[in-house]
């Protein structure tokens, strides 16, 4: 797979728990869409903040959702929260977006991947990327709410920066 805009892709290198199913997750960020929140995640990424934390919730035909590195789904970033950019793009397999609480405004450093196509979810939440590779290793994380062994970001990087 080539990249074709390396400064608006980004990699996961993912531990599944499973050596035979983990590997590198590609993700070509939306700035078009959500130009906040690509900064955001970019900027966390560039610090570290998504190096070895888990998804903490994996729901089977839902999503996995991971960027707490509490692992309760209550943690974030010392970052102040960012305003929704809520669009009309939907949300389907492979499309990344960001978690928040009941307020709109409160997303912060947490995301999901949609495992499935969840249209009840198109202007509620901001997409800010989509899996273009990798989505079978997103498919083989383990399963839980919460889940007793998860699986983790091993590490995090924009593709410019990779050496």
């Amino acid at each position: 797979m080539s990249i074709t805009d390396p400064e608006n892709t980004i990699v996961f290198d993912i531990d599944t728990t499973d050596p035979a199913t983990s590997g590198k997750v590609t993700i070509r960020l939306r700035p078009d869409l959500a130009p906040q929140h690509v900064e955001r995640i970019k900027a966390l990424v560039r610090e570290g903040f998504y190096d070895g934390t888990p998804f903490h919730r994996v729901i089977e035909g839902f999503m996995a959702q991971g960027g707490d590195p509490t692992g309760t789904g209550m943690g974030g970033s010392d970052k102040p929260d960012l305003k929704a950019e809520f669009t009309n793009t939907p949300f389907k397999r492979g499309t990344v977006g960001m978690a928040r609480a009941m307020d709109p405004d409160s997303a912060n450093s947490q995301f999901f991947i949609c495992f499935t196509d969840c249209p009840f979810l198109d202007g509620q939440y901001t997409v800010w990327g989509e899996v273009v590779d990798g989505m079978d290793v997103i498919d083989a994380l383990p399963r839980g709410e919460p889940v007793p062994n998860p699986g983790r970001i091993v590490k995090a990087w924009v593709a410019t920066d990779a050496s």
